[in-house]
């Protein structure tokens, strides 16, 4: 499993065929792909949002994404997975992430997708600010799934 932190903005659906045609890292054996992108909106709380910056502090971030990929391949049957993250200043309809995962079959691939794109929003160590008309604020919850 694949994981990268990007300080740039990235398109999801070009590294998703990327990472899959990779012929030094073949992908054998699925049947199902399951996919998940997170765009940054332009609103939060019933204010309008210009700008978010993310933060984080690499190494834990990277470890904690880490463990969360070895969890759903323990959990779940799976052949693969890809998570992409941004850092830095993201704009509304950026993507912030993309979690895909490859598996023989949808369920496992579903589930395990989900696993990872839930655990990472609720746990994994990256911080947000928000810009707004009026100032900045850090965000200090996440939205519901």
């Amino acid at each position: 499993m694949r994981i990268l932190i990007r300080h740039q903005a990235f398109d999801p659906w070009q590294e998703l065929v990327e990472y899959q045609n990779d012929s030094k890292h073949p992908i054998l054996g699925y049947g199902a792909t399951a996919a998940f992108v997170g765009t940054m909106r332009d609103f939060n709380e019933n204010e309008n949002v210009s700008e978010m910056t993310l933060e984080h502090y690499p190494e834990m971030t990277e470890r904690h994404l880490q463990s969360i990929c070895a969890e759903a391949k323990r959990k779940w049957d799976i052949v693969d997975g890809l998570v992409i993250h941004r850092v830095g200043v993201v704009r509304p309809g950026e993507p912030i992430v993309l979690v895909a995962v490859w598996s023989a079959h949808r369920k496992q691939a579903y589930a395990a997708n989900r696993f990872i794109m839930e655990d990472l929003k609720s746990k994994a160590p990256f911080w947000k600010k928000e810009r707004l008309l009026q100032g900045e604020r850090w965000v200090e919850r996440n939205t519901p799934g």
